[in-house]
């Protein structure tokens, strides 16, 4: 568990990171991801289509279209394509990644995860957890100090 300070810094990133969600254009799903690096946002990201694809991330039936990027993929592109690196950064993510995201994130060198709400496949989680990668579930958001 975080100190209290720490905690603060955690719980302002998630809200930050939940505001952000709110961009994407998905109806099932609004995700946000940030990654912090020296107490730095280095870079931000929500779940939605790929550049020059309409906004529409659900097909006819509801189901989320395949090619669909998650939150904290888009935040780790916008990564890759500038001059920062993500090595030693921590990830912000409103809704705990999928095994494909956490691949992603254990590859860039994110060494924290701090989550919100837990996705329902938990494989993910349980990857990163044996990749060595520091996890942090943090369910309330308000500044007081209890998880």
């Amino acid at each position: 568990m975080p100190d209290t300070k720490q905690l603060r810094y955690d719980k302002a990133y998630l809200r930050i990171a939940k505001e952000w969600g709110k961009l994407s254009h998905c109806k099932r799903k609004q995700v946000g991801a940030l990654i912090v690096k020296d107490r730095m946002i280095i870079s931000d990201g929500y779940n939605g289509t790929p550049t020059g694809f309409e906004n529409y991330c659900e097909d006819d039936e509801g189901y989320t279209k395949w090619y669909v990027l998650h939150a904290e993929a888009n935040a780790i592109l916008k990564v890759a394509s500038s001059t920062q690196s993500c090595e030693g950064a921590t990830l912000y993510i409103t809704l705990s990644p999928c095994k494909e995201c956490s691949k992603l994130i254990h590859q860039a060198g994110i060494v924290r995860v701090v989550y919100h709400q837990g996705y329902k496949d938990d494989s993910g989680l349980k990857f990163l957890e044996k990749a060595g990668i520091e996890l942090e579930h943090i369910e309330n958001l308000n500044e007081e100090t209890a998880l």
